[in-house]
């Protein structure tokens, strides 16, 4: 694919690596130097990357996304499991009523270890696949303050969002406004998050709704934050979603490049020195 030409700085808040090549898809999908010259080819600088799905824990997964960062363009969020359910129907409450952390989980220790440590920049949240995390874990991630982002849609929705997540302190950047797959109300709920919490953040990944990024731009226009989805979408479309839009060049400005080195501040111009 051709380089795209547009002259704006691109930071990209939302891209999978995978740190175990057997466990890479076609194509070689989430490899490291894939995902680094499709950035270059799309005029992305910096990205936050997260591992993949994995059953027992992710504490090897997370330091291997760690060392891939080593002397590349990345920065490694890592990634949060919990023993709840993140469900909200009668069955998920009586079973977290029970719901015990096993060792594989996160614990408040490892939340602490990895925010203190120099190569984690945040903490990727993926409830409906990885559980929820319990009080005690949610505690100790307000306690470090760093960002939080999360894996938003039907199975765990802006709602949950607001009630487990929202208002403990440290930002929260709601993927694919919050609506995952595809699902306008959704969305259009996640934008509404904004108006009420200010740590709250958008990212552009997934949204192929042009009057929904436009609405949230122009409403909120410090909130939104870029996002390709790499590798599942190539950077180029997620940049070409954004240029396309009708909105300022300040606003786009914002979108690629102040609004997610506000929130990371890894990704700003400085890497976060």
């Amino acid at each position: 694919m051709l380089e795209l030409e547009h002259g704006f700085r691109v930071a990209d808040i939302h891209t999978r690596l995978e740190p175990d090549a057997a466990r890479r898809r076609r194509g070689g999908a989430g490899d490291p130097e894939a995902i680094e010259r499709e950035m270059h080819q799309a005029g992305v600088v910096r990205a936050v990357v997260v591992s993949g799905p994995r059953e027992n824990g992710y504490l090897k997964a997370n330091n291997g996304v760690a060392r891939m960062c080593v002397e590349r363009p990345f920065v490694a969020f890592a990634r949060v499991t919990g023993a709840r359910d993140p469900g909200t129907g009668a069955g998920a409450r009586l079973r977290n009523l029970t719901s015990k952390r096993e060792e594989f989980h996160t614990s408040p220790a490892d939340v602490e270890q990895y925010a203190y440590d120099d190569r984690f920049a945040g903490f990727k949240l993926h409830p409906a696949v990885d559980g929820l995390p319990d009080e005690a874990v949610l505690d100790q991630l307000a306690d470090a303050g760093l960002p939080v982002v999360v894996h938003t849609g039907e199975r765990f929705p802006p709602a949950a969002v607001a009630e487990h997540l929202l208002g403990r302190g440290f930002p929260v950047v709601l993927e694919h406004f919050g609506g995952y797959p595809l699902n306008r109300e959704l969305m259009a709920d996640g934008i509404a998050l904004l108006g009420s919490h200010e740590a709250c953040f958008l990212d552009t990944s997934f949204v192929p709704f042009r009057d929904l990024l436009e609405q949230a731009i122009r409403e909120h226009p410090d909130r939104v934050l870029f996002g390709s989805g790499a590798p599942a979408s190539h950077p180029n479309a997620a940049v070409m979603e954004i240029l396309t839009l009708d909105v300022t060049e300040d606003a786009m400005r914002k979108v690629f490049s102040k609004n997610p080195s506000r929130v990371v501040a890894e990704l700003g111009p400085a890497g976060g020195e």
